[in-house]
């Protein structure tokens, strides 16, 4: 079977990074993509769709790092349906993407165009995770909280935007 999505739009949301217990990192945001149509009657129409995403590993960091609220990125990744019992005893579900890879689409200047990178080539940009297990070194705490995320040692002539 094949389970494949991509997605482009606009952060909703500015990104939560946190750390599981065996040390592997989780980021979760929103991103929210449109369609303009034209109705039947002429008129323009236009469609919101919000979508939650979660990053894991190398990439959630990095997308901890750069994106923020109203960022425009490009996510692939596999479409997830999340199920839980609410207070009252209700069931409720909703689909989530569970994020591969992503390139950032806003750039520094705006005649750069589109930014790639890539996870196995640090200067160029479209972080990729193949559900790789990210681990923290054993001298630090396996749960962090949030006021304690780790820099990423990026050097700034390395980002193109």
């Amino acid at each position: 079977m094949y389970n494949r999505i991509i997605l482009v739009g606009n952060l909703t949301r500015d990104p939560e990074l946190r750390y599981m217990p065996n040390g592997g990192a989780v980021c979760s945001t929103g991103i929210a993509t449109n369609r303009k149509f034209k109705k039947q009657d002429g008129t323009l129409g236009e469609e919101v769709c919000f979508v939650d995403i979660t990053f894991f590993g190398r990439t959630a960091e990095v997308a901890n790092q750069y994106l923020k609220r109203g960022k425009k990125i490009l996510v692939e990744g596999r479409l997830k349906l999340d199920q839980w019992t609410d207070q009252n005893g209700g069931k409720r579900s909703k689909h989530s993407v569970v994020v591969d890879s992503m390139q950032m689409l806003d750039s520094k200047n705006s005649n750069d165009g589109e930014n790639n990178y890539n996870q196995n080539n640090p200067s160029s940009g479209n972080y990729s995770n193949q559900q790789e297990s990210y681990k923290k070194p054993n001298s630090q705490p396996s749960v962090q909280q949030s006021e304690n995320i780790p820099d990423i040692d990026i050097d700034e002539d390395e980002i193109p935007f």
